[in-house]
């Protein structure tokens, strides 16, 4: 960290070494305009905002937001009504994401009842010794076969 003027300055390897990011991500994040650090000859100096801006950039990252998204949200931040906008737009980006989260964990876990009772089906089965053909072994019968597999039949 360079401090002058007791003004914190930060430099590209003091932010990936906290936030654990390369040195390209920052450079990328910088192409996109999330971040402006200044320049010292070839040296890029990042204030505080920019650190900030990072941290709120990975957070983004983490929780699947796109940097289009993430733009949008840090476009926000300089507005002059104390943060006001920001909260509101980010708290609805929030609870937008965390209803497609749950829509996607029910379509998760729907597929994994789905391929547990097919493997269930699977092990049940055995081959006839008269016919050849697949029977239950508890009941010795042929087995309902679920509709998804009989649509794979046709």
């Amino acid at each position: 960290m360079i401090m002058q003027d007791s003004k914190e300055r930060f430099t590209i390897k003091d932010l990936t070494k906290e936030f654990d990011v390369t040195s390209r991500t920052l450079r990328h994040y910088e192409e996109q305009g999330l971040i402006t650090p200044t320049r010292e000859g070839q040296n890029r100096i990042y204030s505080p905002a920019d650190r900030t801006k990072v941290a709120w950039i990975l957070r983004g990252r983490r929780v699947g937001f796109s940097l289009s998204e993430i733009s949008e949200m840090l476009d926000l931040y300089s507005l002059d009504d104390d943060r006001t906008t920001q909260r509101i737009v980010t708290l609805e980006k929030c609870r937008s994401r965390i209803n497609a989260l749950e829509d996607q964990r029910q379509d998760i876990d729907d597929t994994i009842k789905e391929l547990t009772d097919f493997c269930s089906l699977l092990e049940d089965l055995t081959a006839c010794e008269k016919t050849g053909k697949w029977i239950s072994k508890a009941t010795g019968k042929t087995p309902e076969v679920p509709p998804a597999v009989k649509f794979l039949k046709n």
